[in-house]
């Protein structure tokens, strides 16, 4: 940046990224002109052909060399802002650009610092907004709660009763449904503000987190969860806690949507420079032309478990999201309705 600096402050070159580059060009191609003529000048009188040739030659390959330097040194604000734009893609890294330059790479690195601000600005209020708006919407459900609590405990007839007690339900879900919602907001916030670097997943630690979290779930319904590993270890660039989080809501999902005294497969394997984990059942399944839309928050397509196992909508789209920021990718396959499904998730060696 510091040559780029030098000639921002030369007044002809101020306002513009291609005289600059222009600029440099033009010195370089007459620094081989201007040596043969001090070269001839000053030098010996009885210079030979030969001698001058060559350096002429040298003197235009230091100066072509001399030329492509600066002008890659010149492309660092072109740089910046792309490194800039990564790292907050990635990583969600704030940068600090110069915003005092007038040409079109100033007003490049200006406008990219202007728009990330903004948008972080943007987030923050509209986590705001919604960490607010769920917490009066608490007020209001919780006091037609109290009121329908209060109408149950009063000595009402059987029909009043009966319409407190769908009050007091319907207050239920709209907690159950302002917890779901501000959870979302939570678990997004935090995996976007996750960096990505290599880590070392250790493999039976995994499975073992993830099946003595959900011992409970399995054993309610008598499914023995079957866990095949190739490998003790892998490196990857998800967090071992994330990758944890989506196996045990994939675990969990299929669960969820198995029937009793069934199996599920745990499996990790490695097929052409591919590590895939992967989770099967043989449960409900679904329909094929339906798989998009399982992806989606909230989606109309969610469905009550084997047991009548409430869904939120949110597990599989909050998995996908997780999984392609760490350069994977989560695939869901089913034959059809009752006919099972498999769920697998593929990433790229991190080394």
């Amino acid at each position: 940046m510091k040559l780029y600096r030098n000639l921002s402050k030369i007044k002809f070159l101020k306002k513009s990224y291609a005289f600059k580059f222009l600029f440099v060009a033009f010195i370089g191609i007459h620094i081989p002109l201007i040596g043969m003529l001090f070269f001839v000048l000053y030098g010996s009188e009885n210079i030979s052909t030969q001698t001058i040739l060559f350096f002429a030659l040298i003197m235009t390959l230091l100066a072509t060399a001399a030329t492509l330097y600066f002008l890659k040194q010149l492309i660092k604000p072109i740089e910046t802002a792309s490194k800039a734009l990564d790292n907050y893609r990635n990583e969600r890294k704030v940068p600090a650009m110069p915003a005092q330059f007038q040409d079109e790479a100033g007003l490049l690195m200006s406008n990219i610092q202007k728009s990330i601000l903004e948008n972080e600005q943007f987030i923050s209020d509209k986590q705001d907004l919604i960490y607010l708006l769920s917490h009066d919407f608490k007020n209001f459900t919780g006091n037609s709660q109290g009121l329908a609590q209060l109408i149950l405990a009063e000595n009402a007839t059987e029909i009043v009763q009966e319409y407190a007690q769908l009050i007091l339900e319907s207050t239920n879900q709209q907690f159950t449904f302002i917890e779901i919602f501000i959870k979302l907001i939570r678990d997004e916030e935090e995996i976007s503000n996750r960096s990505l670097r290599t880590n070392i997943i250790y493999l039976p630690a995994v499975f073992d987190l993830v099946k003595n979290q959900l011992n409970q779930k399995l054993v309610s319904k008598n499914i023995k969860l079957i866990s095949t590993i190739i490998s003790d270890e892998v490196t990857l660039y998800i967090d071992q806690d994330l990758l944890v989080r989506v196996l045990i809501n994939l675990v969990d999902n299929a669960i969820k949507f198995s029937f009793p005294e069934s199996e599920i497969q745990l499996k990790f394997s490695n097929e052409n420079e591919k590590f895939i984990f992967s989770v099967s059942d043989s449960g409900i399944g679904f329909n094929p032309r339906n798989k998009e839309e399982l992806y989606k928050k909230f989606t109309s397509r969610s469905r009550v478990g084997t047991a009548n196992e409430p869904s939120t909508g949110i597990g599989l789209y909050l998995c996908k999201k997780i999984v392609e920021k760490y350069k994977g990718n989560l695939s869901l396959e089913s034959e059809g309705i009752n006919q099972g499904a498999k769920f697998s998730i593929t990433f790229t060696s991190a080394l």
